[in-house]
């Protein structure tokens, strides 16, 4: 992240960008806290090419109220007077992977179905048309017959349990104590359909393999940290469910992936590690009545290794069928992002094999909209930076922001101008940072005092942004007199973009 402290005194002779060709409007007169337009017309434009008046040498500054009030954001737009660009064309590399999709699918009828006839339209992202919504586990809110189903479940395993001596658990939970053993044991009539038998061999199933796996054992053993960056836990979404990311492209590393896959004594530790990390993430959700007790996952899948990895596929397969065996219940949402050309093949070929319950949590997203998919599930402010957010990782550190600041969005329409105007009522540091995805703008800030002869600072003087530059911008600037501050965004693409922003104030020392 880019982090820039320009000097905080006001400028007293005028700076190189205030020449005929600057784009920045003339230091405003004194003004009162209501907010003043931010873009400059066309005229004032014109006005600011003139050379500006000399600065006073001895400007008194203007008394501070003892209690001043919080800066004031205001966000302006204005159309660019320019032309848009045409659309861009579509990408090539859809055409070869729709190609490729249908030869490894070898099924005339499906390409039938799969679009367009034009082979350069791109291959859709499958997408369930009914969305999940998590069903409430207060038994106040359920049915009669789920009612009757839950107490029937009770009650045959309070019979199963009348000849043991030992305590029984689940995921830290002892069990037929309290309410949280309903919330427990819906997760498994859920599962199968509140077929009452069916759950009852479930949950024994469940219970017998946690003793043949070691699971209270598990939590405390030590398999390393090769995996932390292939899993691990960031964030919260809108609703408040935690969110584990499952990065596969780290194992485009050779190494790790010899090292975690190349044998079965290798993949059963993997599986062990996947299994322990599950249990640990579980026994931090709240099994009463209304919390929160499941997990929102996301599936990045660039530069997966694909299918093709006899091992990975092997390994994978071992997982979900212990998870899909052991785990009923404990996905919110599945969304999967960065999907390339061959997972559609494989999801086609999975998905009749998937109950519509489970395809009703799935979520897909190509590179372009991965983004703006996460951002519909979670706040800014808890999506990693690499994804688009402006939170970061668990192996990077931000002193002055974190994951509780909240950011603020702003959708900049194509053709447009955007700035946005924060209104300095205090001596303070103020501390940025901003960010547009996928850039493709230009992006400059400034100070403008309120004293009548000061002159306009540069902060960042405006410059286009690639998609490959830094990805968050941070800035501190000291401000000793009244003023604001304007950060402008210029969009000339035919794209909207999103901008996002937060910032803080600190006090101000000499």
């Amino acid at each position: 992240m880019a982090d820039q402290s320009p000097p905080a005194p006001p400028v007293t002779q005028p700076p190189p960008s205030l020449e005929s060709d600057s784009p920045l409007p003339p230091p405003p007169p004194p003004e009162s806290p209501a907010p003043a337009v931010a873009a400059a017309s066309e005229s004032q434009a014109e006005t600011q090419k003139e050379d500006p008046p000399p600065a006073p040498e001895n400007v008194e500054k203007e008394d501070l109220p003892s209690e001043p009030p919080e800066p004031e954001v205001v966000v302006k737009e204005e159309s660019i007077p320019l032309p848009l660009p045409p659309a861009p064309a579509p990408e090539p590399e859809w055409k070869e992977a729709r190609e490729k999709l249908g030869e490894f699918l070898a099924d005339d009828s499906e390409k039938s179905k799969g679009g367009s006839e034009n082979p350069e339209e791109p291959t859709k992202i499958p997408q369930s048309l009914v969305s999940f919504k998590e069903e409430s586990n207060k038994v106040a809110d359920l049915s009669d017959s789920e009612r009757k189903a839950l107490e029937e479940l009770k009650h045959l395993i309070e019979q199963e349990q009348q000849n043991e001596t030992e305590e029984l658990s689940i995921w830290g939970v002892p069990l037929l104590k309290d309410d949280r053993t309903d919330v427990i044991l819906l997760k498994f009539l859920r599962a199968r359909d509140f077929k009452v038998k069916d759950a009852f061999a479930m949950f024994k199933n469940t219970i017998r393999w946690r003793k043949e796996f070691g699971i209270d054992e598990l939590l405390d053993e030590d398999l390393g940290d090769d995996l932390d960056k292939v899993v691990y836990m960031h964030g919260t979404d809108r609703e408040g469910h935690p969110i584990c990311y499952n990065v596969f492209g780290e194992f485009q590393n050779k190494d790790l992936y010899q090292k975690t896959f190349s044998d079965q004594e290798k993949r059963t530790k993997f599986l062990r590690y996947r299994i322990q990390f599950l249990e640990r993430s579980i026994r931090k959700l709240d099994f009463s009545p209304g919390g929160v007790c499941t997990i929102f996952q996301v599936n990045d899948l660039k530069n997966s290794p694909g299918p093709a990895k006899k091992e990975l596929r092997i390994a994978t397969k071992q997982a979900l069928q212990l998870l899909q065996d052991n785990y009923p219940e404990f996905v919110a949402k599945q969304v999967f992002i960065n999907v390339p050309w061959w997972y559609l093949a494989f999801y086609t070929m999975i998905s009749p094999f998937l109950t519509q319950r489970t395809k009703s949590k799935f979520v897909f997203a190509g590179p372009v909209k991965s983004p703006e998919t996460l951002f519909k599930y979670s706040s800014p402010e808890q999506v990693p930076i690499q994804y688009g957010g402006l939170s970061v990782d668990f192996c990077d550190c931000n002193p002055e922001f974190s994951i509780s600041d909240p950011v603020t969005e702003v959708n900049i329409k194509p053709g447009t101008k955007q700035t946005v105007e924060i209104i300095i009522y205090e001596k303070c540091v103020i501390i940025w940072e901003l960010r547009v995805v996928g850039w493709e703008v230009s992006y400059g800030s400034e100070f403008v005092p309120n004293a009548e002869g000061r002159y306009t600072i540069i902060i960042h003087k405006s410059r286009k942004f690639a998609p490959s530059d830094e990805p968050v911008v941070h800035t501190s600037f000291k401000v000793d007199e009244l003023g604001k501050i304007l950060l402008t965004i210029d969009n000339p693409t035919s794209k909207k973009k999103r901008l996002l922003y937060r910032f803080k104030i600190k006090p101000f020392s000499d």
